[in-house]
């Protein structure tokens, strides 16, 4: 039974802390709306859309209503689209079509964001799904809720270094298809490695094949109530200072798991996973930069950084997995540089780098996400920006991600304004030396030895 404290601590996190739930997501194959005619296949996906996501924004809004406790976001993930589309779909102008007819679904129910416009390449790519690729920069430049992701590489399969360098060439597009929006487009747009099934968070939501036909993910962010409890444990031990944020973890998580079986019940639909993970927003007080302050850093990027994160990621993950049987997508901490004041003010600062915060993606959530670049940057070195992070996540059994926005127009030193919960931000140098020998090979590197586990 939850007791008159527990409420009232409730309650606090909510209104004093910026504790949210940020996202319910449904998930909803699209596998049986395939068909050879494109105008059949347009019509499936958008009737099968809003007829199983109709009442998904209705029944987050009673919840919160019922429950007080913020829902930030209500969206939808789906089948990637180039399993989906592969039949009737001969060009990149066909699956732009596709993007349209999900944008137009999307506003019809109502939600803010819906992802799966996605290929898994990983080991090699289809012709559909390069078709699907090459689509991406004009399907984001002419639908405003749609959001893209492609998988390049995996632990089992090494990286497809034929896609990597197809997505550098890709990135640099977007942005300038979307040059009037300050190259907007790329904020909507994440290369993965070992991307999950069942990730709530966009812009790499999708639902996998392995998924039931419709799925409630629920994803929980609450930075400003672990550096809340952490600000009563200064100066404390190591092992004061992981039980704190265990302790919060799980509470945090308790509310997510609450609002997931409420959404399930509700829409009648089976609940999947809750995504535990620390995801700041530009709100004064919701970063995951000011907790690793509260844990001793005078900046994010100080030496120290890299270690600090670990041990917070590794406790939120550990008091996430006690508060419910089902923790899953990403769950840990997020890094995005735009959408964290304390990271922007670290990069302002000189503490934080490209660099650095490589080296932090090494143990935190999911990788180089969010941050502005010089439009100059050239295609082959977004590309091999990738490729290290495809690394990173490749050898470490990690799911890791690049969302980089290279602003057209805007050099080192300026300042983007992307907006809502995607912030502003400096954009940062980037490493000048070239590696456009490296990038231009062709084929793959192979799966490391460790994963060789049958």
């Amino acid at each position: 039974m939850i007791n008159m404290f527990e409420v009232n601590e409730t309650n606090k996190m909510i209104t004093q802390e910026n504790l949210d739930v940020r996202t319910i997501t449904l998930g909803i194959s699209l596998l049986d709306c395939v068909d050879a005619d494109l105008e059949v296949l347009n019509e499936n996906i958008y009737r099968k859309i809003t007829t199983v996501a109709k009442d998904l924004v209705a029944t987050g809004q009673q919840i919160e209503r019922e429950y007080g406790i913020p829902i930030v976001n209500k969206r939808i993930s789906i089948t990637p689209i180039a399993f989906v589309g592969g039949k009737a779909c001969k060009c990149p102008e066909d699956y732009v079509s596709i993007a349209k007819t999900l944008d137009r679904a999307a506003k019809e129910v109502g939600v803010n964001f819906i992802g799966g416009y996605s290929a898994l390449v990983s080991k090699g790519m289809t012709k559909s799904d390069e078709n699907l690729i090459r689509s991406i920069p004009e399907a984001l430049s002419v639908t405003e809720r749609v959001c893209s992701s492609v998988n390049v590489g995996s632990t089992k399969c090494g990286i497809n270094m034929d896609a990597v360098r197809l997505m550098g060439k890709i990135v640099k597009q977007a942005a300038e298809y979307t040059r009037e929006q300050d190259s907007l487009g790329c904020a909507k747009l994440v290369v993965f490695c070992n991307a999950p099934d069942d990730n709530p968070f966009m812009a790499g939501a999708f639902h996998g094949v392995t998924e039931a036909d419709a799925i409630i993910n629920v994803g929980v962010s609450g930075p400003g109530v672990v550096k809340t409890a952490l600000e009563q444990v200064r100066g404390e031990s190591f092992e004061v200072l992981c039980e704190t944020i265990k302790k919060t973890a799980f509470k945090v998580t308790r509310v997510g798991q609450l609002v997931a079986q409420e959404a399930s019940r509700r829409l009648g639909i089976p609940f999947g996973i809750i995504d535990l993970s620390l995801a700041p927003t530009p709100a004064i007080g919701d970063s995951v930069a000011d907790i690793l302050c509260e844990i001793g850093l005078e900046h994010a990027g100080a030496p120290g950084t890299t270690a600090a994160l670990a041990l917070l990621n590794d406790q939120v993950k550990k008091g996430g997995v006690m508060a419910s049987s089902y923790v899953g997508g990403l769950s840990g901490a997020f890094i995005p540089v735009s959408e964290d004041q304390g990271m922007i003010n670290a990069v302002e600062a000189g503490a934080l780098t490209l660099e650095k915060l490589e080296a932090m993606t090494c143990v935190c959530s999911v990788g180089l996400d969010m941050i502005a670049i010089p439009g100059k940057t050239s295609e082959a070195t977004i590309s091999g920006i990738i490729a290290d992070e495809m690394a990173i996540g490749m050898v470490n059994q990690k799911t890791t991600a690049v969302r980089v926005i290279p602003v057209i127009g805007k050099d080192v030193g300026d300042m983007v304004e992307f907006g809502g919960l995607l912030g502003y931000a400096p954009v940062m140098p980037v490493n000048s030396f070239s590696c456009e020998a490296f990038v231009s090979r062709k084929g793959r590197i192979p799966a490391p030895i460790h994963s060789f586990k049958n």
